[in-house]
């Protein structure tokens, strides 16, 4: 079956800018990279967002294919560009009129990027903890507090925060905030182990003033658990990605390594690991699609926005990301062990996908995290939940 016209793209995309470009992509370089730019003229940067605002309303089906060619030459260059959908799908379904077509417009215009702040140092993955505080003063809130951990902050467009709001110790506020906004600071860039074609940073908010009206509908934390949606199933998609490129170094490193007088492909252990690694990702493939199409089921209802606030977190979202995320690991770890010394040297691209494929299990949520979510939300009888 011949490939769709996006993906064709996506794959040229990948050969030309980052094939063979792994020490480069992972050196920390100055964000944000060119590259970037570039991605932006194949006319698929946000491809994601709806029609109506100007963007090419791709679904998460189109999404998971895309992540995880991008991911088969840098994780950490899929991560930057497709993370702005946890963002803009907030803002889409829960953002007024003029919020919708101001900022997503502009940044179909532009080919931006947006970021969410939710995660603080104290509360971590317990954000109902977060200590940012959201105030009303008139027809204006303000916000104060330190996020410890966005992607994308330091060169988007507008960000979206989730703070408590302080006059209900109970009630939390997403709430839109232009980029240049007084008050939004950058407090550091982080130096990340892994995905380091990716920028992450530490961001202070002080006496930051914007119109009410810049308050998302909803409950803030509800709202984030319907964006984490879409957001883990392409972090998934991004092993799947990883798993595929590390069965391809392992079968050329065997191609190339001699053992016993005939290539190490002949040999019956080192053979029956990549049949191994073929069937991991087969599942993993198929466990991205399926889970992509429970949400495309959803997002293409017309009553989507609030199909999602009733639904919340979706099953598969979960599970999709914890068992993509442990299944990458074993793949990447058992391949390290494969070519022996040479794996465990930065000559072999395999530490650099070793390091990447571990982010799968600590983002948006640790596997301990999202497997006691399985558990409060799917495994209890409704009857029996507090």
């Amino acid at each position: 079956m011949r490939q769709p016209e996006y993906l064709r793209t996506v794959q040229s995309f990948a050969r030309r800018e980052l094939t063979g470009k792994d020490a480069y992509l992972d050196s920390l370089a100055e964000a944000p990279m060119p590259l970037y730019e570039r991605f932006a003229a194949t006319g698929l940067a946000n491809w994601w967002l709806p029609k109506d605002v100007g963007g090419l309303g791709l679904g998460l089906e189109e999404s998971v294919r895309i992540a995880a060619e991008l991911a088969y030459a840098d994780a950490g260059v899929a991560f930057t560009l497709f993370i702005p959908v946890l963002t803009t799908s907030m803002v889409a379904w829960y953002g007024d009129a003029v919020l919708r077509e101001r900022h997503l417009g502009r940044l179909v215009a532009d080919n931006g990027f947006c970021a969410t702040l939710g995660s603080e140092h104290a509360a971590g993955s317990e954000l109902a903890r977060i200590t940012t505080t959201a105030r009303r003063e008139g027809d204006t809130i303000v916000l104060d507090g330190q996020k410890a951990f966005s992607t994308n902050t330091g060169f988007a467009q507008f960000l979206v925060v989730i703070a408590r709001a302080e006059d209900d110790p109970a009630g939390y506020l997403a709430v839109l905030v232009p980029r240049d906004t007084p008050g939004v600071h950058v407090d550091k860039r982080w130096d990340v182990i892994g995905l380091r074609s990716s920028a992450t940073y530490q961001v202070s908010l002080s006496g930051v003033r914007v119109p009410a009206g810049n308050a998302l509908r909803g409950n803030g934390l509800r709202l984030l658990e319907v964006g984490l949606n879409a957001s883990r199933v392409l972090i998934a998609a991004t092993a799947l990605g990883m798993a595929r490129r590390i069965r391809d170094v392992c079968m050329d490193y065997g191609k190339s390594k001699s053992v016993k007088g005939g290539p190490l492909t002949a040999n019956a252990v080192f053979a029956s690991r990549l049949g191994q690694f073929e069937m991991l990702i087969d599942v993993m493939s198929n466990q991205c699609l399926a889970a992509a199409r429970a949400y495309d089921a959803i997002a293409t209802r017309p009553d989507a926005g609030e199909e999602f606030l009733r639904v919340g977190t979706l099953k598969q979202a979960l599970t999709t990301k914890m068992f993509c995320g442990q299944t990458g690991w074993q793949i990447a770890s058992t391949a390290s062990e494969m070519m022996g010394g040479h794996g465990y040297t930065h000559e072999s691209v395999i530490g650099k996908l070793l390091r990447d494929m571990r982010y799968v299990s600590i983002v948006e949520g640790g596997d301990d995290v999202l497997r006691d979510l399985v558990f409060s939300r799917y495994v209890v009888p409704v009857s029996k939940r507090s």
